[in-house]
């Protein structure tokens, strides 16, 4: 009997010596700190060699000079994406620490892997969950107590900027960070269902402990934008109500009052949730509130991918059906919008609880500032815009042809699963080029590029000589959505916005004034509708008619010996 006791003694000591050695930092420190980088990958190495559901790959690398984890949890220990597909598996995308200040997803994703793999949580049989354990490294290895100054927790943290002072919540699209060309193959290799990228947010002060950015469902659209905001986000708002969290959409601003309501957050391809919406993934962005305590905030976000876990597995069939119908109907969709804006006569009621906003004197200028009375709090109904109409649509071509010279584009777009194919030999083909008439730049640089706005063009037929060797894109793919805002140049976050295309914006040949008066006298002499355009614009135009430059430089361009290349958008359109 004696000896019985003594090894159910063993087996408890053991079994809470296994316990403490799956004991997170974060858990260890009762919830006041949170895992560093290096401790965060060793745990999931750990997970990884005891529990052979989990397999923790390495995909690129990043700017930090570490690679970029993945770690997939398989029920049926099968790690191939190809495979789970075939067997009908529904896969979530978890992101992590994209903004390492905002660890929440990062300490909570470790417990729930691990909870899951203890059998304390539940992964449904048709769910594959794939973890980003930590995506921005190089922000993690600059730790400091000191950063976000507003925030309430953890101790200490990473930065925002990653090893290039990215934001990389800005690059999805760019790929200026050997980050986001990793998160690309990581995103083609799982092709998720369902995208959740976790943040915290800042702003203002209000009751909700987390409020939720989705995909824009009028920018996701048909059927699949339809569930998204008929469906999905009212079944995931009362899941977690029965958890005890008040849902609410992102708030954007709020002032003195929110009475007036605000716009939803327009997401745009430099940004996650933006970026999967171009490949018909659901995208979240859940944000925890930043003053709130960090246990309470970890805890939140574990229930919230609870919640998605639970939904997914339960509309499995729907969510697969959805995303197969968009996916096809892409691939003829006629026309593609460029810009998105709010409709000001729709919205969403929600109960926003808030505190009483007020102003009171400043001790450090003496002048009202705003502050919230957290002994006034409210509750009341407010709208949320959240209904975004398209705008400036381009019809879709036959197929887009870029120069191989513009490798940096084919990069990005290869490995975004693009498929596309080279000439042979050279080729002379009909297209429709454009010319960028006019366009802004902006004046300060926002993520390494002085970004171009506001622009717009021209185009004509031409039929031109292409190399040996440059790209022939078919519009017939399911990533002609990704194809028409990166490469249509009005685009918002297209390549020439993001300043990909910019040698075409000056000019390489030239001319000698004192020679070129000559021959442009000649041409004119032998070209009457270029004489006859030099004289009206000079008669309509005082500047123009005082400005001898001005005239011979017109005279140029509409002269043969016009560079053809100077403002030619070197990406061309085969059209029917």
């Amino acid at each position: 009997m004696r000896n019985l006791s003594c090894i159910l003694l063993l087996l408890a000591l053991a079994c809470r010596l296994s316990a403490q050695n799956l004991a997170t930092r974060y858990e260890r420190s009762e919830g006041k700190e949170t895992a560093t980088y290096f401790e965060c990958i060793a745990y999931y190495k750990m997970l990884a060699t005891r529990f052979p559901q989990l397999r923790l790959l390495e995909i690129g690398q990043t700017d930090s000079g570490y690679p970029l984890h993945l770690a997939v949890l398989s029920p049926d220990r099968d790690f191939s994406f190809p495979s789970l597909k075939k067997k009908n598996k529904r896969v979530i995308l978890v992101n992590n620490g994209i903004h390492p200040g905002e660890p929440d997803g990062i300490d909570a994703s470790m417990m729930l892997v691990r909870d899951i793999l203890q059998g304390k949580k539940q992964l449904p049989a048709n769910v594959v969950l794939a973890v980003i354990p930590l995506y921005n490294i190089g922000g993690s290895l600059n730790r400091s107590a000191f950063y976000r100054v507003d925030q309430n927790g953890p101790a200490e943290f990473g930065s925002r900027g990653n090893a290039q002072n990215l934001d990389l919540n800005r690059d999805f699209i760019k790929a200026d960070s050997r980050n986001a060309l990793a998160f690309h193959k990581i995103y083609h290799l799982t092709d998720p269902d369902v995208f959740i990228d976790n943040h915290v947010s800042n702003g203002a002060d209000y009751q909700h402990v987390m409020t939720l950015l989705s995909t824009q469902h009028g920018k996701l659209g048909g059927p699949m934008g339809e569930f998204l905001h008929k469906t999905f986000e009212p079944e995931l708002y009362k899941m977690m109500k029965t958890r005890g969290y008040d849902l609410l959409p992102y708030v954007n601003h709020y002032g003195s009052t929110p009475d007036s309501g605000w716009v939803a957050y327009a997401d745009g391809p430099r940004y996650s949730s933006g970026y999967t919406t171009l490949f018909h993934t659901f995208g979240f962005v859940p944000e925890t509130h930043m003053l709130k305590p960090y246990r309470q905030r970890v805890d939140a976000t574990y229930a919230l991918m609870e919640c998605f876990i639970a939904f997914t597995a339960r509309h499995s069939e729907q969510i697969k059906h959805l995303r197969e119908q968009t996916k096809a109907a892409v691939k003829t969709q006629e026309k593609f919008p460029l810009s998105w804006a709010p409709d000001m006569t729709q919205y969403d009621l929600y109960t926003f609880k808030g505190y009483k906003a007020g102003a009171k004197t400043s001790e450090i200028s003496g002048l009202p500032r705003l502050y919230y009375d957290r002994q006034q709090p409210f509750e009341k109904q407010i709208k949320v815009f959240n209904t975004f109409v398209p705008g400036d649509f381009v019809t879709r071509p036959e197929a887009y042809i870029v120069p191989q010279g513009w490798w940096a584009v084919i990069e990005r777009l290869q490995l975004n699963g693009v498929q596309m194919r080279r000439f042979a030999q050279d080729t002379t083909v009909a297209v429709e080029a454009y010319k960028i008439e006019n366009y802004n730049t902006g004046q300060r640089p926002y993520e390494k590029h002085y970004l171009h706005t506001g622009t717009t063009v021209s185009s004509s037929r031409q039929t031109l000589k292409f190399l040996k060797g440059d790209y022939y894109i078919p519009m017939n793919q399911t990533a002609n959505r990704y194809l028409a805002e990166t490469l249509e140049p009005r685009g918002g976050d297209s390549f020439f916005a993001w300043n990909f295309f910019d040698a075409i914006l000056g000019q390489k040949e030239g001319y000698s004034t004192y020679v070129f008066e000559d021959t442009a006298a000649e041409f004119l002499r032998s070209n009457p509708d270029a004489k006859k355009a030099l004289e009206e614009k000079r008669a309509t135009d005082t500047a123009f008619a005082k400005s001898a430059s001005a005239q011979l430089n017109f005279v140029y361009r509409l002269s043969p010996w016009n560079e053809p290349g100077f403002m030619r958008y070197p990406v061309f359109r085969v059209v029917k």
